[in-house]
């Protein structure tokens, strides 16, 4: 495990179109998952200490958000051969295990990874309605160990987007494990 820090990306840039193959075996647009006020772009895997401590809270953030008209997907970026617990199998199992309202996805040629800058798991990216970057930020103030009463970062930052089409002016790091780069 590598710790790293997301950067905070300009605010404005396009969200990135792609078709990556879900664990439900249909491919999936950024057209399929587009919320009616926003869209949530994260980067997880299955292996990643930092992912695992706060998956539960990812998808119920997810759940939350959709009520709200923002659409989630869920990328796995990783070298799976150097990381099989990150296996399409193995993304299966976890997405059920966790029960995922929203799709997961594998970016196998990592292409959609380096079009976003993702660097860690996990990685949030916030957009509006227009598709323009808003937010770069953690999912709240746990990280290893979930924290009582945590201000819900990613949800407020996504919620004053669906409400404004802009998100936070300040906005904290996600911080998780590096991007696990094919060689």
């Amino acid at each position: 495990m590598v710790l790293s820090a997301a950067d905070i990306c300009p605010f404005g840039w396009k969200a990135r179109d792609f078709a990556l193959k879900g664990v439900d075996d249909k491919t999936y647009s950024l057209a399929n998952i587009r919320g009616p006020k926003g869209t949530l772009v994260a980067f997880i895997c299955n292996h990643c200490p930092y992912v695992k401590a706060s998956i539960d809270r990812i998808v119920a953030e997810a759940k939350a958000l959709r009520q709200i008209g923002i659409g989630t997907i869920a990328i796995m970026p990783n070298d799976t051969e150097a990381y099989p617990e990150d296996s399409f199998e193995n993304m299966r199992a976890f997405a059920a295990h966790h029960g995922f309202t929203f799709p997961y996805v594998i970016d196998t040629t990592q292409e959609v990874t380096r079009a976003y800058g993702a660097q860690c798991t996990p990685d949030f990216f916030g957009f509006n309605a227009q598709d323009e970057l808003q937010y770069r930020g953690r999912l709240d103030a746990s990280r290893m160990t979930p924290i009582a009463n945590a201000r819900r970062d990613l949800f407020e930052a996504m919620r004053l987007i669906a409400e404004t089409g802009h998100g936070p002016k300040e906005q904290l790091p996600s911080m998780g494990c590096s991007i696990k780069w094919k060689h």
